[in-house]
């Protein structure tokens, strides 16, 4: 008896058997910018519309005052519990970065992911990344702790997020070489303003080996909703961050000017122009994009509805190259 082919709106995660909407929603506002009865509202809306596919790491958000990190995880768990559907969501969360379980070493890995599992309230983890690669731990330790892991039952599949493409190869000849658990996703910082850290050697690798990209900061910081304008001031915690810098630069504006023509011949918002040019990238499956509140969503929903043609998308190349 062969399986029930995927809904249209879901994609294959790399080599998985995991089947992701084509936006991941991004968990880093839930207990920061978002409390938890409007994470929830979000949550329940990303689920309503057909999402399935969560995003956060134990560090989330340790960089607020009052916060330990894992506020995140403790929300989404709460959340997962409440509405009694773990098996409908894929979660992915990360290792690394949490105040009291920085690094990857093997005992760090282990132990940051059953808290990770205790704050989830949920007996495994679906996708579970490096959060930054620690070039002086061997990829043998690491992949041999994720390999764990998976024989565990306590994480269904391993990724890895800010990693070189050397440390990359080097992990995948491990884990082939050995037999053992294998990178099935890469997360790069990757969006129309920021695409030199992934394209070329780290795309390139990925494509060759069938890792899938789920690149964070898909909107960049909010610059790519088209919210930073000049003369405009927008009140947000990642405007003090920056997020409005692009528009300082000709390639920002030229971006800017693109999209703005593309989803008024669409009649579509500026963000979800953005994260359709992104999806259509070699590799990627599903960008990442945050909601602070349910009226924020419908612009990053709409990735999976809008097609653009290839000359539309071939301008945006251009307008960011």
């Amino acid at each position: 008896m062969t399986s029930p082919a995927p809904a249209p709106s879901l994609r294959k995660l790399g080599s998985s058997d995991l089947e992701v909407f084509p936006l991941s929603l991004g968990g880093n506002v839930f207990g920061w910018t978002a409390d938890e009865a409007e994470s929830f509202a979000v949550l329940d809306a990303y689920t309503a519309a057909g999402g399935n596919f969560v995003d956060t790491a134990d560090s989330y958000s340790a960089w607020v005052d009052g916060n330990k990190g894992g506020e995140s995880e403790t929300v989404i768990g709460k959340w997962l519990k409440a509405r009694g559907n773990r098996s409908d969501v894929v979660i992915a969360t990360k290792v690394s970065q949490h105040p009291d379980y920085r690094g990857l070493s093997a005992a760090n890995i282990k132990a940051a992911a059953d808290a990770s599992l205790r704050r989830l309230d949920t007996d495994y983890i679906d996708l579970y990344y490096t959060h930054f690669d620690q070039p002086d731990v061997p990829v043998e330790e690491i992949i041999g702790a994720l390999d764990e892991l998976v024989k565990a039952g306590k994480v269904r599949h391993i990724a890895a997020s800010n990693i070189s493409a050397e440390r990359l190869a080097a992990s995948l000849e491990f884990s082939d070489r050995e037999g053992l658990a294998r990178y099935v996703a890469l997360q790069p910082h990757y969006n129309l303003i920021s695409r030199d850290t992934y394209e070329g050697e780290l795309q390139d690798l990925a494509e060759r080996s069938g890792l899938a990209a789920v690149p964070y900061s898909a909107l960049a910081s909010g610059f790519l909703t088209g919210k930073y304008r000049p003369g405009v001031t927008v009140d947000s915690e990642r405007g003090t961050r920056g997020a409005g810098r692009p528009l300082e630069t000709d390639r920002g504006r030229k971006v800017l000017g693109a999209l703005d023509e593309i989803a008024q011949a669409h009649d579509v918002p500026v963000a979800t122009v953005a994260l359709v040019w992104l999806a259509a990238q070699p590799t990627v499956t599903a960008p990442i994009a945050s909601a602070r509140t349910v009226e924020q969503l419908p612009a990053l929903m709409g990735v999976a509805e809008l097609s653009l043609t290839q000359e539309e998308v071939g301008r945006l190349t251009a307008a960011s190259a």
